[in-house]
């Protein structure tokens, strides 16, 4: 900011040099760009994202059927797990054996999990299946594809902004090594007798 902001007192400035004045234009373009370019690219990537999750959203709804399922017996519990997310969810579902249909009429028995704290023979629970009774994840709900559509457009937006800054950023570095290597070709060309000109040696 300080750069753009040089960019109107150094128009006249004697000591102005051009690299200043282009690391300004430079600053200036990359602060347009971020603010232009990566809110339509987060927007353009978000709105492609939630096009594409909402189709998910409604194959799955196809695809998946909600059943009523029967408890057989209950299961030992399942081995301890690390992952505290999904060890903190497992602790509200019990491990069963249970029988249910399937949307075209096949039978099914197995191994499922039942939202029941403590399931007893003959209990029902509702289990997703395909159309041919195996048990699937539940399908994906509209508000969560629109939040990770969002997440994905900001997401897009940041990288870009990132992008661009880093752009910058490589510029500026770029000419601040020309400029170092001019100042060293300055020193080399002044020679040993720099600052003791007309001293005769």
């Amino acid at each position: 900011m300080r750069a753009i902001g040089g960019l109107w007192r150094w128009r006249h400035n004697p000591l102005r040099r051009t690299s200043d004045l282009i690391e300004a234009w430079v600053a200036l373009v990359a602060l347009l760009l971020i603010l232009a370019v990566a809110p339509v690219i987060g927007s353009l990537v978000g709105g492609i994202a939630r096009d594409a999750l909402q189709q998910s959203v409604r194959d799955q709804r196809t695809a998946r059927h909600l059943v009523t399922a029967t408890v057989v017996r209950k299961l030992d519990r399942s081995p301890l797990d690390t992952d505290p997310e999904t060890s903190s969810a497992r602790d509200l579902r019990s491990r069963v054996i249970a029988d249910w249909t399937a949307p075209d009429g096949s039978g099914h028995h197995g191994a499922a999990l039942a939202e029941l704290k403590s399931p007893n023979p003959g209990d029902h629970f509702k289990i997703w299946t395909d159309l041919h009774g195996q048990i699937v994840a539940r399908p994906l709900d509209s508000t969560t594809a629109t939040t990770h559509a969002v997440l994905a457009g900001f997401g897009a937006a940041m990288l870009t902004a990132g992008a661009v800054e880093g752009g910058r950023r490589l510029i500026v570095w770029r000419m601040v090594r020309r400029r170092y290597a001019r100042w060293d070709q300055a020193w080399d060309r002044a020679g040993p007798d720099w600052g003791r000109t007309g001293t005769g040696s």
